[in-house]
């Protein structure tokens, strides 16, 4: 099985002159529950090479087992800092697709016109879909089969309004995830703030913070491992 990743290439927040980019935990926990499961993971960006990383995921106070395990191992590093250029793969080729979050993604995967084409071929062909924590807000314009917003209608969840008042970008982001996906006609829902949670719709799977991700990698491995079973 081949999974693709894609990651941001935005690293600027707002106008804050502070940086952004991908949330680290956001891409190494399910790296690893895809490469652990055997799986050929791919890595894409929209600018290609090594997407940027939000400094602040890189503080001590949000290391995990799986942050820990990736800068003690130089094959992950190596092939995070040499991500294909989005717009150059073949996306056709990929059994699933698995966004990481941070607060890039809201900047540019969100008005990618490419990146809106491979998820919308993914539905119509009925290919997990999995984003976590910002993720989520990059279906901003997707369309599904119908013409209609792609949450349109399916269960969801991402980045609650109250995290992201709790970290103090309410009025820094270009749109606010929770937001985005009730007025596309997602039928949001969510956990307690920063506690786990994944709602899997069909396809369509969606974590809700930084803590949701392995668990919505996990959920994503799952799909693919019933399909190749049946």
């Amino acid at each position: 099985m081949n999974i693709l990743m894609v990651l941001t290439s935005h690293d600027t927040l707002g106008d804050t002159g502070e940086k952004t980019g991908f949330w680290l935990e956001e891409f190494a926990a399910p790296y690893y529950v895809m490469k652990d499961a055997g799986v050929s993971v791919t890595l894409a960006s929209p600018n290609g090479g090594q997407p940027p990383l939000d400094p602040k995921s890189d503080a001590e106070d949000f290391q995990t087992a799986a942050t820990r395990r990736f800068y003690d191992d130089p094959e992950a590093q190596k092939d995070l800092a040499q991500t294909k250029k989005l717009h150059f793969v073949e996306f056709q080729k990929y059994d699933a697709v698995f966004y990481p979050g941070g607060h890039g993604p809201l900047w540019d995967l969100a008005e990618d016109d490419f990146n809106n084409k491979l998820i919308e071929f993914f539905d119509a062909n009925n290919r997990p879909i999995a984003a976590v924590c910002h993720a989520p807000g990059i279906f901003r314009h997707t369309l599904g089969k119908d013409g209609k917003p792609f949450v349109n209608g399916r269960r969801v969840t991402g980045f609650t309004n109250s995290e992201e008042e709790a970290v103090g970008l309410t009025d820094v982001v270009p749109f606010l995830v929770e937001d985005i996906l009730i007025k596309n006609g997602g039928i949001y829902s969510k956990s307690d703030d920063w506690a786990p949670y994944t709602v899997v719709d069909g396809n369509l799977i969606t974590g809700q913070n930084p803590a949701s991700s392995e668990r919505t990698a996990s959920a994503l491995m799952a799909q693919l491992s019933a399909r190749k079973a049946a």
